[in-house]
């Protein structure tokens, strides 16, 4: 049976526990408030919660008032709202925040660790470069009493960051998946472009690309290559994929950059005709989607996750922890029906 994607989904503030393995939670843009919080906490400061075992255990917190956010190169504008986001919230609620990019370089990004450690960062905010890599870094920070708020990308261990906020990559992709199959018409040749293998994230999405697709035995993979989130990279992959299958109809992409070089790829050869989503809800894609070259992306509402993680920050070195570690905040297929209600990685209605 065919299937239709929804036309817009509800965007609802919510996060809901993530049980192992398994489950989804809807969340929205959260109003600014407008307000400005105490500074942080000092490291000698007293928790100002109830003396609950799980209180107690907190980390403190450097002694500075200082939030470090630490991301992926800003010549992506994703990891560029983390940055900006982080800055504003952090400033609104009293902190001076320290923007720092690890270019996906684990090893830069263990020296970023260790300056936050020596700066006695009051807590970090880290979109991190591996999910195996970034474990030791993590773990030195809170052996240092500094809690690290992880947001877009997991690490494959819990008790180490202090929370773990991240879009539903799975239900994300399913979604937009959705809309794309049925825009293909449930058949014909296509490739795919991967992100850096290593990267949660990039098998997440890619699986439940295919949970969707791969339903359809009309359809047919006939490239799989990694662009490594990079748009020039996935350009020229574009270009010999194209030259390599002459017959293909759509090309399903792991991220909103890498489609925009795909997209570009495809106008350049003359193959406008070509069918391609990506994920993340970048006003790049949102603009492609209007004139027709895009089918869509699945929006991760990364300003709502950053603010959330800045909030959390402070809250945590307070005495509240969060209540889960690992938290995950709805995707948000978006499409020619809705995409003029995507701005700057947030939805509106």
């Amino acid at each position: 049976m065919k299937k239709k994607l929804l036309g817009v989904l509800v965007c609802a503030t919510m996060i809901m526990s993530l049980a192992a393995g398994c489950g989804s939670s809807a969340s929205q843009e959260s109003s600014d408030s407008g307000s400005s919080a105490e500074p942080a906490a000092s490291a000698d400061a007293p928790a100002e919660t109830g003396d609950s075992e799980e209180t107690a255990q907190l980390l403190t917190g450097g002694s500075s008032n200082i939030i470090y956010c630490i991301t992926p190169s800003t010549s992506n504008v994703y990891f560029k709202t983390v940055q900006d986001i982080c800055t504003k919230y952090g400033e609104e609620l009293g902190y001076e925040v320290k923007c720092f990019s690890h270019d996906d370089d684990a090893s830069a990004q263990s020296d970023l660790f260790d300056q936050a450690i020596a700066d006695d960062a009051a807590f970090i905010v880290c979109d991190n470069a591996g999910a195996d890599a970034s474990i030791e870094a993590i773990q030195r920070a809170a052996d240092a009493s500094i809690p690290t708020f992880l947001v877009d990308r997991e690490i494959n261990e819990t008790g180490v960051a202090a929370a773990q906020i991240v879009a539903d990559n799975a239900q994300g992709a399913a979604a937009i998946a959705e809309a794309w199959v049925e825009a293909m018409e449930y058949e014909g040749q296509y490739a795919e472009l991967l992100g850096l293998e290593s990267d949660t994230n990039c098998q997440v999405r890619s699986e439940n690309f295919h949970s969707v697709i791969d339903q359809y035995e009309d359809m047919e993979m006939v490239a799989q290559q990694s662009a490594s989130w990079d748009q020039t990279e996935a350009y020229e992959k574009t270009e010999s994929i194209l030259q390599a299958n002459p017959d293909i109809k759509g090309i399903i992409c792991g991220n909103d950059t890498m489609a925009c070089g795909a997209a570009a790829a495809c106008q350049d050869a003359g193959r406008e005709d070509i069918l391609i989503i990506g994920v993340d809800g970048s006003d790049d894609a949102a603009a492609l989607i209007k004139e027709g070259r895009m089918v869509g992306t699945a929006l991760q509402q990364i300003a709502y996750i950053t603010q959330l993680a800045v909030e959390e920050g402070d809250a945590y070195i307070k005495g509240t922890a969060p209540e889960e570690e690992k938290q995950l905040i709805e995707c948000i297929a978006i499409t020619s029906e809705n995409v003029d209600n995507l701005s700057a990685f947030v939805y509106t209605e």
